[in-house]
């Protein structure tokens, strides 16, 4: 049955009704085909499918579900069911995902950002209240995600880096600073870590959601994260705890006094973060949870 959706659904339609299928036709059998192959969501996914054939949101595809489909869209359909059911994720097959009040080009050069992930923004953005041109750096920064939204969503003048060792994902993140026009306000550089940065006392915030899942458990993970998302930026190392230990280490030099560090981590890293952030001399440390009630985000201040 993989990959036979058009083959055996459209086709049939257009001989029954005598005309091309409608839109309508091949949401319901998408529906099908994405349920049997154990595609999560497949009703959100066979509508996002079909917005992006129409350029239009999801909630506006209702006023255009009668009309009949055109070949070229069939068989964008085909194409994109069959990657769905090979396990690529629907974020990569749509090639474009909302976060926060942004689009952004997502493709497997980074991870897709996450809900979570739009919360330690949100973190970041209520620290900077009050702030006058702050600057701050969002270390493996991906598509761009956390950067693009703070520098699109803080009121005023500030200086709003992304940095990130893979220079593909720095040519996304650019890709994405041009199509939100933020190119001008957001930048980004290859780069190790903070290794670019050697004016101590430049960053007001600095902010990661870096690689934490333990390496013997990445094995683990879903198959459309392991096969598909980068695993430079999945694997934390032994414990996972790799890239908090040396971002925190080189923040002691790089901070503000009264500067933070904003981190999301794994679900059971609480404690560990607040004991490496105390070994470190961070005050005011916050362990807090996610919509789902488990630890997320890790912050402390430098006095």
């Amino acid at each position: 049955m993989r990959g036979d959706f058009v083959e055996k659904h459209a086709d049939t339609a257009c001989s029954e009704a005598g005309s091309p299928p409608t839109y309508r036709q091949i949401v319901a059998k998408a529906v099908r085909y994405l349920t049997a192959h154990h595609v999560p969501d497949p009703a959100v996914a066979a509508e996002l499918l079909v917005a992006r054939l129409l350029a239009c949101g999801r909630g506006l595809i209702a006023s255009c579900l009668d009309r009949p489909v055109p070949p070229s869209h069939v068989e964008a359909m085909r194409r994109a069911l069959r990657r769905l059911a090979a396990d690529e994720p629907l974020q990569y097959v749509l090639g474009e995902w909302d976060f926060r009040t942004l689009t952004l080009r997502c493709d497997p050069r980074a991870l897709i950002p996450r809900p979570e992930t739009e919360e330690l923004v949100t973190r970041v953005l209520k620290f900077l209240e009050g702030r006058s041109n702050p600057f701050v750096i969002d270390v493996g920064t991906g598509t761009g995600a956390i950067i693009l939204s703070i520098a699109a969503e803080f009121k005023g003048p500030g200086t709003f880096w992304g940095t990130d060792i893979s220079p593909k994902a720095i040519d996304l993140a650019n890709f994405n600073a041009d199509f939100t026009r933020l190119a001008g306000r957001a930048h980004f550089s290859v780069m190790d870590g903070l290794d670019g940065f050697d004016e101590p006392g430049l960053a007001d915030v600095i902010v990661s959601n870096p690689p934490y899942i333990a390496h013997d458990m990445c094995a683990a993970l879903d198959p459309r994260i392991l096969r598909h998302e980068p695993l430079l930026a999945l694997d934390g190392g032994a414990e996972g705890l790799d890239f908090y230990d040396r971002y925190l280490g080189d923040a002691l030099n790089l901070l503000k006094p009264g500067g933070a560090v904003f981190f999301e981590i794994g679900n059971d890293q609480g404690e560990a973060l607040r004991e490496l952030m105390t070994s470190y001399g961070f005050s005011n440390i916050r362990i807090e949870k996610d919509f789902a009630g488990l630890d997320r985000y890790a912050s402390a201040v430098l006095e």
